[in-house]
């Protein structure tokens, strides 16, 4: 097989791949906004696995957040006070990476505890587990079709 045909078929490969990464971030519109793409533009070829790694640390925090929200709701009844604090760390973080339906629903638990709505609450911290869990597959498909499309996937972002 000739060398060009070698090229041609992994660049093919890769694009497949790279399609396939693309139509999963696609995938998520709705769940992210305009801040993940200026996350993206800040990785470069000296931190090439920045976003990823922003992102992690995202669900790390966020996971943590959500314990001590968690906590909170069972240990500190009707403190809203305390409820929204906790809220607003996790909105900050959400915020952060353009997690906007998680950021919504953050939104939606804090208008909650303003109105003193503990049925409010409880649904909408349901919604933003739910929003977490799905956000993390959607990005968890989407980094590793970047991982195996290789360096060509790494450098082209799609447009949201």
């Amino acid at each position: 097989m000739s060398l060009e045909r070698i090229v041609s078929r992994v660049t093919s490969n890769q694009s497949r791949k790279l399609a396939e990464g693309h139509k999963a971030i696609a995938n998520a519109i709705g769940y992210l906004d305009e801040q993940f793409c200026q996350v993206e533009d800040l990785q470069d070829e000296a931190s090439p696995n920045f976003v990823e790694e922003v992102v992690t640390l995202f669900f790390k925090d966020s996971g943590r957040l959500m314990s001590n929200i968690e906590q909170a709701l069972d240990k500190y009844p009707r403190d809203f006070n305390r409820w929204d604090a906790y809220m607003q760390q996790l909105k900050g973080s959400c915020s952060s990476i353009g997690a906007s339906r998680m950021k919504n629903e953050c939104m939606s638990f804090r208008d909650s505890c303003g109105q003193g709505n503990v049925e409010g609450c409880m649904r909408s911290f349901q919604k933003v587990k739910r929003e977490h869990a799905i956000l993390r597959q959607k990005l968890e498909s989407y980094f590793q079709l970047l991982r195996q499309a290789g360096p060509a996937g790494a450098a082209t972002r799609p447009v949201m």
